[in-house]
């Protein structure tokens, strides 16, 4: 059985897209691990750091974070599918998600109507040092407070 060669810490960047300060910070924070060192100290990687590097992408753009990431691949490394993990980290994105888009259409329903009362005539000269910044944003009668 033909074993691979070992990838040192730039051409593991250069192969995944990732900086090699990333790839420093990831082994720091344990979601990846060097297999060894070169008599130079030069970090040197097993070719599957690759698939891992890979997930750790792919779950970043589905917006896992990268403590989220690492709770994934300890399943993994107990020698068990992290799917069932994934999936609940994925609900909770979604119900995030949906939290997201309700604090949004709230803040969209409030400024549509402040800028359905706009009327700038009515505030169009500047009062002295006192007077609201913006009378529009500051009225409570335009802003529910």
């Amino acid at each position: 059985m033909l074993t691979q060669p070992l990838l040192l810490i730039g051409q593991v960047a250069t192969l995944s897209g990732i900086g090699i300060k990333t790839i420093r910070y990831y082994e720091e924070l344990g979601l990846i691990r060097a297999d060894d060192r070169t008599d130079g100290g030069f970090r040197q990687f097993s070719p599957q750091v690759m698939m891992r590097l890979a997930f750790i992408k792919r779950a970043q753009s589905l917006g896992l974070s990268l403590n989220e990431i690492k709770q994934c691949l300890e399943v993994y490394d107990r020698g068990e599918l992290p799917c069932g993990e994934v999936r609940h980290q994925l609900e909770e994105k979604v119900t995030e998600i949906d939290k997201k888009i309700e604090q949004l259409l709230t803040l969209k329903q409030e400024l549509q109507q402040l800028l359905n009362h706009w009327e700038p005539s009515e505030h169009s000269t500047w009062g002295d040092r006192h007077s609201p910044i913006c009378p529009i944003i500051q009225n409570e009668s335009t802003t529910g407070a």
